[in-house]
C-alpha cells in the first residue's frame, strides 16, 4: 500500500509485501564461530499490528521450532496486514547443545530484560527485548515441558488488559491457565514495556508430537485472525472453548523408588484419586500417589525412577461442571478433520 514504510531491523530494510530472514549478531564462540539470532520478517502491504512469535527460548524445547516452520508455510500469511516477526530459535546456544540453558548455565527465561554489558544470557535477553519485543504490539512465546516431563497443550496468561484474554481464548488450546508472572521472565519484562505475551506450553523437551504441533499452528493463526492480521480463509475454526483454570498444583512423590503411572495428561482426576504407585526395587513396599484436589491432569514426569519429593503429576483445578476429557477429545478430532496440513508435513 502506498505510504506504508519499510520495516527496519538491524540495518535491514524490508519493503511492504516482502519477507526476509535477518541474522542479528549475538556473540562469537571461543573458536571464532559467529552466533546470530535469525528473525523471519513478513511485512504486509497493508498497515496492521506487529506480532512476534518466538520459540526455543529454552534450547531443548524444540516443539516450537516445528510449529513456526509449519506456520511460515501457511497460505493465510500471503495476504498479511501488519508485520509478523518469527524467531524459531532464540537460544541457539542451548539448541545446538540440546540444553535448556546457555553456556554460562543461566536460564534465558530468568534473565530478562537483560543488560547490554551483562552475562551472555543477559546480553541475549537485551538484544531480544530491543530488537523484537519493544517493536511489537503482542507476542506468542512457544514452550514445552522441561526434559523428562510432558505437558498437555495449554495457554498460560496473566493479562494486563481485557484484549489479551480474548486473544488467549482465540488461540483455542485445550486448557487456558491463569499463571503468575515470574521475575526475569520474558512475559515479565514485556509487560513492564507495555506488551502482553501469552505462553503456549505443549509436549516435552527434545520431542515432537502431532497434537501439540497442530494445536500450536492453528492457535497462532486464530490469534492473527482475531488481531485482523489475516482473513478467515485457511484459518481453522474454533469449535470449542478452552477449559478455564485459575490455579494448579504439583503432586510430589511420597517416597523414592519406581513410579508406575496410572493416569496421563488430559484425564480428569478426583480428590484423593490414585494417580500412580511407587515401589521399592524389591516390590516389598508400595506407596500410592494421590491427587489433593479434583482437576485435570496437565503434566507429568516421564521418568519411572523418582526421589521422595519429586514433582510427578501436575493438576489444574477446574469446575466440577466441566467435562474436560470430552472437550479435549473433541478438540483432537477437529484437528484430525481439519485440512490445514498436507501429508508430507505429518511427523
Amino acid at each position: 500500500m502506498e505510504g506504508r514504510k519499510p520495516f527496519e531491523i538491524d540495518g535491514v530494510s524490508i519493503a511492504p509485501g516482502n519477507r526476509e530472514t535477518v541474522d542479528i549478531p549475538v556473540s562469537v564462540l571461543s573458536d571464532h564461530t559467529p552466533v546470530t539470532m535469525s528473525v523471519h520478517v513478513i511485512h504486509g502491504r497493508r498497515a496492521g499490528p506487529t506480532l512476534f512469535v518466538s520459540a526455543a527460548v529454552h534450547g531443548d524445547e524444540i516443539i516450537g521450532v516445528e510449529i513456526v516452520r509449519r506456520l511460515l508455510r501457511t497460505k493465510p500469511l500471503d495476504r498479511l496486514r501488519g508485520t509478523l516477526m518469527v524467531i524459531p530459535v532464540v537460544n541457539s546456544f542451548g539448541f545446538l547443545n540440546r540444553s535448556r540453558y546457555l553456556p554460562d548455565r543461566r536460564d534465558l527465561n530468568r534473565s530478562f530484560p537483560g543488560l547490554a554489558k551483562g552475562s551472555l544470557a543477559g546480553r541475549l535477553a537485551h538484544i531480544f527485548m530491543n530488537e523484537i519485543v519493544t517493536r511489537s504490539d503482542f507476542g506468542i512465546d512457544l514452550h514445552s515441558a522441561a526434559v523428562n516431563r510432558i505437558n498437555l497443550p495449554q495457554i498460560r496468561v496473566s493479562p494486563s488488559q481485557p484484549s489479551t484474554m480474548e486473544l488467549a481464548k482465540a488461540f483455542g488450546a485445550p486448557l487456558l491457565l491463569n499463571s503468575k508472572i515470574r521475575d526475569g521472565s520474558l512475559r515479565s519484562a514485556a509487560k513492564w514495556s507495555g506488551i502482553d505475551v501469552i505462553v503456549y506450553e505443549a509436549g516435552e523437551a527434545l520431542r515432537f508430537d502431532e497434537f501439540s504441533v497442530r494445536t500450536g499452528v492453528a492457535g497462532i493463526l486464530r490469534v492473527m485472525h482475531a488481531m485482523e492480521m489475516i482473513s478467515s480463509k485457511g484459518v481453522p475454526k474454533l469449535r470449542l472453548n478452552s477449559i478455564r483454570s485459575t490455579s494448579s498444583y504439583w503432586v510430589r512423590a511420597p517416597a523414592g523408588g519406581l513410579l508406575r503411572s496410572y493416569r496421563t495428561t488430559g484425564e480428569e482426576v478426583e480428590e484423593s484419586g490414585v494417580l500412580g504407585a511407587i515401589s521399592d526395587p524389591f516390590g516389598e513396599v508400595d506407596s500410592d500417589v494421590t491427587a489433593e484436589d479434583p482437576g485435570l491432569l496437565i503434566g507429568r514426569t516421564n521418568l519411572p525412577v523418582v526421589n521422595e519429593g519429586d514433582a510427578v503429576f501436575h493438576v489444574a483445578r477446574i469446575k466440577k461442571t466441566i467435562d474436560a476429557e470430552s472437550t479435549i477429545d473433541a478438540l483432537a478430532n477437529h484437528l484430525d478433520e481439519d485440512p490445514l496440513f498436507d501429508e508430507d508435513e505429518i511427523i
